[in-house]
């Protein structure tokens, strides 16, 4: 090798250097803990709960003494707030209830005497009825999204005589082929990229998940991001995350579908690219007696990007007077 080339080399390999260098400087981001983040993301009505040492993030808002109040638990890497829209328009007549599920938002990982649990549908459903017999509820209504969605049909199966309805968004639950899946995801679950995310995060990695989650990614904002960005950084939710995708089991428990027996509203985004609109049609046909309702220009989180639309016909399906905010 002549030493122009090898002088040649060595500055290319120099470059790259600093380059990876640079790169790692401006995507380093650092775990957070959750006093630095209540500033913004837990202002009132949002409360904190000490259940059996795991704290828990959530929210209270509406009449107190319905005896039926409405839970909503959010999907993977979100929050109690992409719940916003929809309590806006619920809280005025009925309790909403909602938390960050551990693992997200500003509840964290598993902790206390939940340490070690999966991070799965009906660990997850185990654990929303301690919360709510912490709270004194007994008989609710329930919706979530995505993995959410899972968590709310679990409940449905594991305690039908406290479900009195289900409304299912854009759920989880069956074995699917995902058209697109956000490059966080992919990330979180491949190994040794999982580990080198919990140090390094670019927002434009957050940014393109969420993009591509919408159906009109026009939609997202930059506070949306912000959002997700900053209570991704919550100390170990990303590790949480890593394990969330490692425990991943698609369709485990898709039979126990057919033992919910609660009043269901399916609703389902016409362009969600990662759990496909044909498993509307797959709950409807294992859940008897439920209803599809499809909202064709949007994505997998159809409540956050339009929850005027998406709210209505829950606003019917729980009985609500129209016309009401």
């Amino acid at each position: 090798m002549s030493d122009r080339l090898t002088t040649l080399l060595l500055r290319l390999a120099g470059l790259a250097l600093m380059a990876t260098a640079l790169i790692v400087a401006l995507a380093r981001a650092p775990d957070r803990d959750v006093q630095s983040l209540v500033h913004r993301w837990a202002l009132p009505p949002s409360q904190f709960l000490d259940l059996n040492g795991q704290l828990v993030h959530y929210r209270d808002e509406g009449p107190q003494h319905d005896p039926v109040p409405v839970v909503l638990i959010h999907g993977t890497s979100s929050s109690l707030h992409t719940w916003d829209g929809w309590t806006r328009a619920l809280r005025s007549q009925r309790r909403v209830l909602r938390l960050d599920l551990p693992g997200f938002g500003l509840t964290g990982p598993y902790s206390g005497r939940y340490a070690g649990r999966p991070y799965q549908g009906e660990a997850y459903a185990r654990f929303v009825l301690d919360w709510l017999d912490h709270l004194g509820v007994q008989r609710f209504a329930v919706a979530g999204n995505s993995l959410g969605g899972e968590v709310a049909w679990h409940l449905a199966v594991l305690a039908p005589q406290r479900v009195q309805r289900l409304v299912l968004v854009d759920a989880g639950g069956y074995s699917f082929r995902a058209e697109s899946v956000p490059v966080g995801f992919l990330l979180a679950r491949t190994p040794g990229l999982n580990r080198l995310g919990e140090y390094l995060l670019p927002r434009a990695v957050v940014t393109a998940s969420v993009r591509n989650v919408y159906g009109d990614p026009s939609r997202v904002t930059d506070d949306l991001v912000d959002r997700y960005f900053e209570l991704a950084l919550r100390e170990g939710n990303r590790r949480a995350l890593g394990e969330r995708m490692r425990q991943f089991a698609q369709g485990a428990h898709e039979g126990r579908i057919r033992e919910v027996r609660a009043p269901t509203l399916i609703l389902w985004g016409g362009r969600d690219r990662l759990i496909p609109p044909a498993l509307a049609d797959r709950f409807a046909a294992d859940i008897p007696g439920s209803r599809v309702v499809r909202f064709d220009t949007l994505g997998h989180v159809p409540h956050e990007e339009d929850p005027v639309a998406t709210v209505a016909p829950v606003r019917e399906f729980l009985g609500l007077a129209a016309g009401r905010p």
